[in-house]
């Protein structure tokens, strides 16, 4: 049973009857004395709550409901309904035991999906306390093995999560790796989103790609943004699309992200990036699952799966006033660490047999293999561009050694080779870190943005002709706004 709570009975009318539509039984009531009745007698498997109660509209009343279902039955998920003027009070709500938050006027369709995503996360959490209370045993006495179909997610091994999953992409025994495996099969089947952090080369696109692969939209578009190539002038234009004439020299229509997405999953990464006035769009559409075109004041529906990552600390970010607070509880209803490759060091021999498969085929070298010796040597690496790096060192070795058994000294010259930091402002990268079309397109980059996208003035920097920067804006695949 589903309990709503809002004192307005228009409300209470519009979600029984969309709920009762969509196969749940419904309660619904005026006051939060009347729903903490129902808590107490017959408790609903989820609540939507309204924040405001009487005349005064600061949401407390809603907060203190929030507070008392918490304390009656902590383990029924809360999604609270706030105006978008009151975001901020609905990200005190989720502080304070809130599953999530949807805005006045809902979306019928986003309403929906989140109430099935929150129930399917409390379903997932009420299956793994069975789980815990069934194997609970006095002390000293063993407890009986369960039969595999009844092991919970959380309790299996990494062998017994391929067969249950698709995770063939992803290397790697370590229990930390194991427990993100773990968590990522829990949700995928979801539509939760869900934030990945990371260090850079951590393998956060695997991760995302495998949620897709593993939900029922896996048959829709996966679609990769890089957010930090996106400059707010461009962030419109690209996420959205937009139609010939919208702007000067917008001479054909453009698809968004947003539209190539719908019905499948955006993979937003390096969300850390996003300037704080494209974060407001961004919230805007994530909250009400529409979007506008520019040209076309259409408002479109979305129907998307959400995965954001980010090797920033987006709390830190947040604490500082770098990153939306709103758009922070947005994006992490479930949130994944990936750990760096130093702390899964005893996974670093099988991604190198990994990769060496996978260069025996590429450069058709059948009996190509990386020694004993070798090996150890390279399980105790620093490797702070992590599995990245790694790969980058195992291939260069191939490509320069001649031999079909690779030994230390194949790796060590390349390893001592690369960068102990990174450039500092207006230093040139060491030789050999970049290859001469990066460093173009870096500086193409850096150029676009210190210009806000002026194309002229941009052309004219780089000391190249208008139709030089389309053609190598157009090689590097750097999203452009026309003049």
């Amino acid at each position: 049973m589903v309990l709503i709570v809002d004192d307005d009975v228009a409300v209470r009318t519009s979600l029984s009857l969309l709920l009762k539509q969509a196969g749940y039984a419904v309660q619904a009531v005026a006051s939060p004395d009347a729903a903490l009745r129902i808590v107490r007698e017959t408790p609903p498997e989820l609540a939507l709550l309204d924040m405001n109660y009487s005349l005064d509209t600061s949401g407390q009343d809603g907060l203190e409901l929030l507070a008392k279902i918490k304390i009656l039955a902590p383990s029924i998920p809360v999604i609270l309904i706030t105006g978008w003027g009151s975001i901020s009070l609905a990200v005190e709500g989720m502080k304070a035991g809130a599953a999530e938050f949807v805005t006045k006027p809902w979306n019928n369709e986003a309403l929906l999906q989140t109430i099935r995503t929150v129930r399917s996360l409390a379903d997932h959490a009420a299956h793994e306390r069975r789980h815990e209370a069934r194997t609970a045993t006095p002390s000293g006495v063993p407890a009986p093995p369960p039969e595999p179909e009844e092991l919970p997610t959380s309790s299996l091994s990494r062998t017994q999560l391929d067969r249950k999953f698709d995770f063939k992409a992803i290397v790697g025994h370590d229990p930390a790796l194991v427990q993100v495996l773990r968590s990522i099969g829990q949700v995928a089947a979801t539509d939760a989103s869900v934030l990945i952090e990371g260090e850079s080369g951590t393998g956060k696109e695997l991760i995302a790609e495998a949620i897709h692969h593993n939900s029922h939209r896996r048959r829709a578009p996966f679609v990769k943004v890089n957010l930090g190539g996106i400059s707010a002038s461009l962030f419109e234009s690209e996420m959205f699309g937009h139609r010939r004439g919208a702007f000067t020299d917008a001479k054909a229509d453009r698809v968004g992200r947003f539209e190539l997405a719908n019905g499948g999953t955006i993979f937003l990464d390096e969300i850390g990036e996003l300037e704080m006035a494209s974060q407001v769009k961004l919230l805007r559409v994530l909250q009400d699952r529409t979007y506008e075109v520019l040209g076309d004041s259409r408002p479109r529906a979305l129907d998307i799966r959400v995965v954001c990552a980010t090797n920033r600390n987006l709390a830190q970010m947040v604490a500082e006033g770098r990153f939306r607070e709103d758009l922070f509880y947005r994006i992490n209803l479930i949130t994944v660490r990936l750990p760096a490759l130093r702390e899964r060091a005893d996974d670093i021999p099988r991604l190198v047999e990994h990769f060496i498969q996978q260069m025996r085929a590429t450069y058709q070298r059948p009996a190509l293999r990386v020694g004993t010796r070798a090996m150890h040597w390279l399980r105790e690496l620093p490797l702070p561009g992590n599995i990245r790096e790694l790969k980058n060192l195992v291939e260069r070795a191939v490509l320069v050694s001649g031999k079909d058994e690779l030994g230390p000294e194949d790796f060590q010259a390349h390893f001592q080779s690369a960068p102990a930091r990174a450039p500092a402002e207006g230093e040139l990268p060491a030789v050999g870190t970049m290859t001469l079309e990066e460093v173009e397109a870096a500086m193409i980059r850096r150029s676009l943005d210190f210009y806000d996208g002026n194309l002229s003035r941009v052309a004219r920097a780089l000391g190249l002709s208008r139709g030089a920067l389309y053609r190598r804006l157009e090689k590097h695949g750097i999203p452009f706004n026309e003049e």
